[in-house]
């Protein structure tokens, strides 16, 4: 039985990426709007986990879309990419930001401490907000239309050593629960 793609997912993830904003995502019995995301687009990209080819970590990149691809980083986060574009061809979105439009309590606990606006602000914490870590990776997605974003700013990638000046990150202007941008510090080299 075919795989039925959903309408979110289908192009390449620098045209799904910015439509996506605004768009409500729900798991783990909270739902947020996405304000902030950044685009990869699979072996044209290198700042992607599939610039280098498939591997078991980046497997679910490669199809079908419309799934989530999460991955553990620096030994304490966890990151969840929205699969995207044709079967086979690595491509997805990062969720960088989002606003807990439901299930505020529950965001709260999992975030203990932390500001309403802050509760899923980055990548990491909003994959505590929702309740994401690795068992989720190649899961579907529960993602509905949400309010039209008026305006949409667009500038760098966070954190990125390679191919960081694309304008590739996409946010909803004016947003506080928007991340701040970091650029990638620069590599030590040997003394």
């Amino acid at each position: 039985m075919p795989t039925i793609v959903p309408a979110w997912a289908e192009g390449d993830p620098l045209e799904v990426a910015p439509r996506l904003l605004g768009a409500v995502l729900t798991h783990g019995g909270v739902a947020l709007r996405i304000t902030e995301v950044e685009a990869y687009a699979g072996p044209a990209d290198p700042g992607s986990h599939a610039f280098r080819g498939r591997t078991p970590r980046n497997d679910v990149m490669f199809g079908p879309p419309g799934r989530l691809y999460v991955y553990f980083v620096y030994g304490m986060h966890h990151c969840a990419n929205l699969v995207t574009g044709a079967n086979g061809d690595p491509g997805a979105v990062l969720l960088r930001a989002g606003e807990v439009v439901s299930g505020i309590e529950l965001a709260r606990a999992r975030r203990s401490g932390s500001r309403d606006r802050e509760l899923a602000r980055g990548p990491a914490r909003l994959c505590r907000a929702l309740g994401i870590d690795l068992s989720h990776n190649g899961s579907d997605v529960d993602l509905r239309a949400g309010e039209q974003v008026v305006q949409i700013s667009a500038g760098p990638r966070v954190g990125l050593r390679h191919a960081a000046d694309r304008p590739w990150r996409f946010w909803v202007t004016d947003d506080p629960t928007v991340s701040t941008y970091r650029p990638a510090p620069p590599r030590r080299t040997g003394l």
